[in-house]
């Protein structure tokens, strides 16, 4: 089954509920990039199974959305002032930014 490259940000109001979201992503391998914005690769099972849990977790108010990426999207990216740490992500999904 193929792996695609996924972003899951969100914004989420209740603390504990934002702290569920993010140990899903952390369960299913991805790397927080910021403080709400996880990145990683998910294959189709994966990523619907996501989509449940998130959306047995959060309420009417907030909102996780999940960007699947192609590389040469992701390659064409401009990252504006502080970047996040381009080794761990270089290094764990063997993504190569320019």
């Amino acid at each position: 089954m193929n792996s695609l490259l996924v972003w899951v940000i969100y914004d989420i109001g209740d603390d504990n509920v934002r702290n569920a979201v993010a140990n899903r992503c952390k369960g299913y391998g991805l790397y927080r990039v910021q403080k709400s914005a996880f990145l990683g690769t998910l294959n189709s099972n994966q990523q619907d199974s996501l989509v449940i849990e998130c959306r047995d977790l959060i309420e009417e108010s907030d909102s996780v959305y999940i960007f699947p990426m192609c590389n040469n999207c992701l390659k064409r990216i401009e990252l504006l002032g502080k970047d996040f740490d381009l080794d761990l992500v270089r290094d764990k999904l063997g993504i190569m930014f320019v």
